[in-house]
C-alpha cells in the first residue's frame, strides 16, 4: 500500500491533527505492507513525515521515500529515509518538477492524506489530482477523517 501526503506549506502541526493521522493508519493499514511517499519542502511536509516515522516505529517494515522532484538528494536526506525515489520525469525543467513530482506521487498513491484549507496552490493541485484520479483521501483539515 502507498500513502503519500500533501498539504500547505504554512500548516501549523499540532497533537490533535497527529492523534488522528496515526488513528488512521492504523484503522487503514491493518497489517499491510505500507510505503509512505514523502516530500520535503513545507511544515505538512514535515509533519508528514513525523507521522511516518511513528507508524514506522510500531510496524518496521513500514519504508519512508521521499519522492525527489530532482535527480540528487542531500546527505541529510539520505540518512532520513529509507529510499530516495526519482520518478523520471521527461524533459520536465526545474521550477516545474516539484507539481509534476505531486502529480505522480498523486497517481502511485493508493491513499492520500492531505492538509488542504484553500483552493489554490501545488497542495491544492495534488489534492485536485488525486480526486480526478478516484484516490481515497483524507483531509486532515477536516474535523474528522474516517
Amino acid at each position: 500500500m502507498i500513502i503519500a501526503f500533501c498539504g500547505h506549506s504554512e500548516y501549523e502541526r499540532s497533537p490533535e491533527d497527529e492523534a488522528k493521522v496515526l488513528n488512521l493508519l492504523e484503522e487503514r493499514v491493518k497489517g499491510k505492507s505500507v510505503e509512505f511517499f514523502l516530500g520535503e519542502y513545507g511544515n505538512f511536509d514535515d509533519f508528514a513525515y513525523n507521522c511516518a516515522k511513528k507508524f514506522k516505529k510500531a510496524h518496521p517494515d513500514t519504508k519512508l521515500i521521499f519522492v525527489t522532484p530532482y535527480m540528487y538528494a542531500k546527505e541529510y536526506q539520505k540518512n532520513r529515509f529509507d529510499i530516495i525515489l526519482y520518478p523520471v520525469l521527461k524533459n520536465v525543467p526545474d521550477r516545474y518538477a516539484i507539481p509534476y513530482r505531486n502529480k505522480w506521487m498523486a497517481e502511485q498513491a493508493d491513499i492520500v492524506i492531505s492538509y488542504i484549507t484553500h483552493a489554490y496552490g501545488g497542495a491544492y493541485a495534488m489534492y485536485k489530482h488525486a480526486r480526478k484520479k478516484g484516490k481515497e483521501i483524507y483531509n486532515v483539515a477536516l474535523r474528522d477523517l474516517c
